[in-house]
């Protein structure tokens, strides 16, 4: 598959701090790519560059073969976007909300209601096409900004961290819908700090941190970057979290690391029959053990890996999406 996006030493910032830190990649068409990171890691930052809200500081970014600072308009015509805030005309209908951006978009007016109408049926919304849209529920509304965003039948569909809010029904109808829009042939750039909706939903995907890249691939490979084993998790009490951690480094050898009260570290395929020996350790020197497991890689490991702090830690909130504390 041919590059529909192609990013080159991208860099972005304001006064001294570096938002985007030379940045390097490619998007396939046809795939959907995540870039995934805690608030204030550059994910919104290069999505406006993406969509020349933002002039990059250094860099080049290429949309479907030409370069984009000489081919604004006719990038802007390939692309939609559906924004991380939930946008409607709380005083239009849904009908109304669709006709306005079918205008935007200069689609052309014989066309306009028959998108409008196939836009409430992919959003199941036909039922409510007459209704306010300040009436819907959080994911009604989700529903119809990202129909909305499809309205001009973009090639390149940018979703900026498209269920944040959302309870986990209306995520997992948006991940579907997502889905279905991909088949159809539409690239898709994911940005989202959900790290199962990466991991559900991308062919491939990057991980920002602090501006940088810091990992690149699909799923998978990314997960790799953990280990090739499992990951040992041990919850005890905060008093006892150091003598753990550096029980496991002299006794086992590990590189273990300490998140509050639960401390992992990976037990490489070989070592895998550890676990009885470090449970039966703990035993022995009367530590505490409030919960002793192991799993399978996850990109929450990665992340602990690769930066000393989970996804969790570095954006401030539960996977939930209920807390929203920004992150640099």
């Amino acid at each position: 598959m041919a590059d529909i996006i192609k990013i080159e030493n991208l860099t972005r910032k304001f006064g001294d701090f570096t938002a985007v830190n030379n940045i390097s990649l490619s998007i396939k068409e046809g795939e959907i790519f995540g870039l995934l990171g805690p608030n204030g890691a550059g994910k919104t930052t290069t999505i406006n560059m993406l969509l020349t809200l933002l002039i990059p500081t250094s860099g080049k970014i290429y949309i479907d073969g030409f370069e984009l600072a000489e081919n604004h308009e006719r990038a802007k015509q390939l692309m939609g976007l559906m924004t991380q805030e939930t946008v409607v005309e709380a005083d239009l209908t849904a009908w109304q909300n669709l006709d306005l951006f079918a205008h935007l978009y200069h689609i052309p007016e014989k066309e306009q209601a028959k998108r409008i109408y196939e836009a409430l049926q992919e959003a199941d919304l036909t039922n409510f096409r007459d209704k306010k849209a300040g009436t819907f529920s959080g994911g009604m509304q989700r529903r119809l900004g990202l129909v909305r965003a499809m309205l001009q039948e973009p090639k390149i569909l940018l979703l900026d961290e498209p269920t944040t809010g959302l309870d986990v029904q209306n995520r997992s109808t948006m991940w579907t819908r997502i889905r279905e829009l991909n088949k159809k042939g539409t690239t898709i750039l994911l940005t989202t700090q959900y790290l199962e909706e990466a991991d559900e939903l991308c062919d491939r995907l990057g991980i920002i941190d602090h501006g940088k890249l810091i990992a690149l691939g699909t799923p998978s490979e990314v997960k790799r970057i953990a280990g090739s084993g499992k990951v040992l998790e041990i919850t005890v009490n905060l008093q006892d979290v150091q003598k753990v951690v550096s029980l496991l480094k002299t006794k086992f050898g590990l590189n273990a690391t300490a998140r509050t009260e639960k401390i992992t570290a990976v037990l490489e395929k070989d070592k895998e029959d550890e676990f009885a020996s470090i449970s039966a350790m703990l035993e022995r020197q009367k530590i505490p053990v409030l919960s002793i497991g192991l799993h399978l890689p996850t990109l929450d490991d990665v992340f602990i890996k690769l930066t000393g702090a989970g996804m969790r830690d570095a954006s401030g909130e539960m996977q939930g999406g209920r807390t929203n504390i920004r992150w640099r």
